[in-house]
């Protein structure tokens, strides 16, 4: 079975997970994450970029409906989803794949177009789904970093692409610096990519960065390129990443070369419920997508009173530099019942932190102003530690 980092490893001992799916740096991802099952006084979830106000209304409702036919298999409302899709992005359906996740859609990419003597060109850090699915097909994976910007450095990534190159994976709002790569500067790179190399721009966070003006859509203005892939996801705006549901758009011809990798039967009764009724309520993700900029404007505002430098946000997170090791950052938080990103590499210093409700944020800069007091208490320790090794 294939390694989805938003899966978090569930149960499965680390040792086994990493030889099981050859993922380099995953103890990142078990430092960091809490138990998922709710309960009374459970932790406050801040680091895994999920939607804190839950499903719509709307989508709800749907899922019930779903629910009560789960006995039956889904193949009608399947081909309604993947129609519905292909006429809100004004496209054929025959350029729509459904995916288990984008995450499916990311394998699928990798599958399809790297392996032994094709490689993968990423950034570092993004995210890493698609490194660990190329390296698990057996092919070499670059990793460029991001420029001083947080943008992808495409003249490096550019530089590093030749005939063996088979995809270059762009993440458009990038997870997890929240970061832009302005869309006139993919496009210049577009146009000198080698003619075999196939382009994955994911766009998992593309709801809550419209209103910049380097950001636009590759599904809502496409390319004139056969070789670009654009995939999306129902986990971010609409609030449905334990549902699992994503989709690609490419060309037909592309699509056809996806096709064959794609997991049969992907889509559940319930999630193509709840996917067909969230993007029929316009009204609910113009909300979200106010609501999440609110609460962007918010979390600005209060690390800029505490002089803390965070990257520019264009998604429902972000990060920012803390000054001290990461790790005994998210040791902190969880002490007080929250959980916050992991560690990220080439970023030891930074947090990433998802917004979550206004209390839940309340709570979190609260239990923050707690750490200059905690520096000095170890400060302290250290000092007396010091002074007894000495007597």
């Amino acid at each position: 079975m294939p390694f989805s980092r938003r899966s978090f490893l569930g149960t499965l001992g680390l040792g086994a997970t990493a030889a099981a799916v050859g993922f380099r740096g995953l103890e990142r991802v078990a430092f960091a994450e809490p138990p998922r099952t709710p309960s009374p006084g459970g932790p406050i979830l801040l680091n895994s970029n999920e939607n804190a106000y839950g499903i719509f209304p709307s989508v709800e409702k749907a899922a019930l409906e779903g629910l009560r036919v789960a006995h039956r298999y889904p193949f009608r409302i399947y081909h309604d989803v993947v129609e519905r899709i292909a006429a809100g992005n004004k496209v054929s359906p025959k350029q729509v794949l459904l995916g288990n996740g984008s995450t499916e859609v990311l394998a699928m990419a990798s599958r399809a177009f790297t392996g032994p003597g094709r490689k993968l060109i990423a950034a570092v850090p993004t995210f890493e789904s698609s490194l660990a699915y190329s390296r698990d097909r057996g092919a070499q994976v670059v990793e460029i970093p991001l420029t001083s910007t947080y943008a992808h450095d495409l003249d490096a990534m550019l530089a590093h692409a030749g005939r063996d190159t088979g995809l270059v994976y762009i993440c458009n709002p990038n997870n997890p610096t929240a970061s832009l790569t302005p869309r006139r500067d993919i496009e210049a790179f577009l146009r000198k990519l080698p003619a075999n190399t196939y382009v994955l721009i994911d766009e998992a966070y593309h709801h809550f960065a419209t209103g910049s003006p380097d950001y636009l859509s590759f599904i809502d203005k496409p390319v004139d390129d056969p070789r670009v892939i654009v995939a999306r996801t129902f986990s971010k705006v609409y609030g449905m990443a334990g549902l699992r549901l994503g989709y690609s758009v490419a060309t037909p011809a592309t699509t056809k070369l996806l096709q064959p990798w794609q997991l049969e039967d992907n889509g559940n009764m319930i999630a193509l419920h709840a996917a067909l009724a969230a993007l029929n309520d316009d009204a609910a993700m113009r909300a979200a997508v106010a609501r999440n900029a609110a609460d962007r404007k918010e979390f600005t505002r209060q690390a800029a009173v505490r002089k803390l430098r965070a990257i520019p946000s264009y998604a429902n997170f972000a990060m920012f530099e803390t000054g001290r090791p990461v790790r005994d950052v998210i040791k902190h938080f969880r002490a007080d019942n929250i959980a916050v990103g992991r560690p990220f590499p080439r970023m030891e210093n930074f947090v990433r932190v998802s917004f979550g409700t206004p209390d839940d944020m309340a709570t979190f800069w609260r239990t923050w102003d707690k750490l200059p007091t905690l520096a000095k208490q170890e400060s302290g320790l250290r000092s007396q530690e010091s002074a007894a090794a000495n007597c």
